[in-house]
């Protein structure tokens, strides 16, 4: 008898965990230059919230994660800039010129762009993105490098004092 609940225990702690990843919340770790000076080249830690993208509570401004809609096996963090309806104005290329172009958001879409314009893929490449690609909002961010150096500098102490 103790084997099944040890397993039942186990299967409701899995389906737990997996209800509260979907459903709730989940961490992500991030890596290069497209949200720069937001977020570290080296690696962030993410923690995201999945709630605000089910009741329509994101603004611009927010800071969201969504499927690319180019390749869908990766996951993609951006600001958001415009809602549904919203005017955007944007820089075409920025790395060549200052020429702008001006558009509304489609319904049923948003616009994000990495606040580094300079080496970002984002809305200016690939368009508008499908407000059902979207995954949830960030709430706070860890540097992966600043903790483990400050974890180092802790272990070091401890040795050492």
């Amino acid at each position: 008898m103790g084997g099944w609940s040890s397993f039942i225990s186990i299967v409701r702690s899995l389906c737990l965990l997996h209800a509260a990843n979907n459903y709730l919340g989940t961490t992500v770790i991030t890596y290069g230059p497209s949200m720069l000076p937001t977020l570290n080249i080296t690696g962030n830690l993410l923690l995201v919230e999945r709630i605000s993208t089910r009741t329509g509570k994101l603004r611009p401004g927010d800071v969201v994660i969504f499927r690319s809609p180019e390749s869908p096996r990766k996951v993609v963090c951006k600001r958001l800039i415009g809602m549904e309806g919203d005017q955007v104005t944007y820089v075409v290329d920025p790395k060549n010129s200052d020429r702008c172009e001006t558009i509304v958001v489609p319904k049923g879409h948003v616009w994000v762009e990495g606040d580094y314009i300079y080496d970002s893929k984002d809305s200016r490449n690939f368009g508008a993105v499908p407000y059902g690609l979207l995954k949830g909002r960030v709430f706070w961010t860890v540097s992966l490098f600043s903790s483990f150096f400050l974890l180092h500098q802790f272990f070091f102490c401890f040795l050492v004092c």
